[in-house]
């Protein structure tokens, strides 16, 4: 099986990513296909399994770790796993597509040191942290008490932005995926 190119988007929840990521995957000629990654927290309002993610309980979870069927994994919030199957990767290669990643810092950072050739690391960041909160309120998805986790979180994962291949800041949303698209298009026909 040839690999392909894998694109990795990491960033603080609320940084714009999986917007950046979704206007990506318009571009045919980028030959991107989307990494559905596997997670044990309930579906939100309009998630389809299989699409969004695969919605896998945490005792199943668990028995992938232990078979090793992971890419990489992680436990993002208490009980809260995310992670990216072997299987889902080889099977975007075997279509002949490069692997885009909507996944946090950690499993962005893993990736990265497992396939260093193959791999363009991308960080997306956001204004600010005040910027940050206020986005997540948006969204009217989460708790006040889950935002104020995502948003000690973010801090954290925003020192980890000079260890990705490149930063997008993330101040002008347009201008973002212009940056984005450049990156990608240059990485997968260089």
């Amino acid at each position: 099986m040839k690999k392909g190119k894998l694109l990795v988007f990491s960033a603080p929840s609320g940084s714009g990513k999986t917007t950046i990521v979704r206007y990506l995957l318009e571009h045919p000629e980028l030959n991107l296909a989307f990494s559905v990654s596997a997670a044990t927290r309930e579906a939100r309002e309009g998630e389809i399994h299989g699409e969004h993610y695969h919605f896998i309980s945490l005792e199943e979870f668990k028995k992938h770790i232990k078979a090793e069927d992971f890419v990489e994994w992680e436990e993002v919030y208490r009980d809260n796993f995310y992670g990216t199957l072997k299987s889902e990767v080889e099977r975007i290669w075997a279509m002949g597509k490069n692997v885009i990643f909507d996944i946090d810092v950690a499993g962005g950072l893993r990736i990265k040191r497992k396939f260093p050739d193959e791999t363009l690391a991308v960080f997306v960041k956001p204004p600010s942290i005040d910027e940050l909160k206020i986005r997540l309120k948006k969204r009217s998805t989460e708790s006040e008490d889950k935002i104020n986790m995502r948003i000690a979180k973010a801090s954290v994962e925003l020192a980890t932005a000079p260890q990705f291949d490149t930063i997008i800041k993330n101040y002008d949303l347009d201008v973002a995926k212009q940056e984005a698209y450049k990156l990608v298009n240059d990485f997968v026909n260089g």
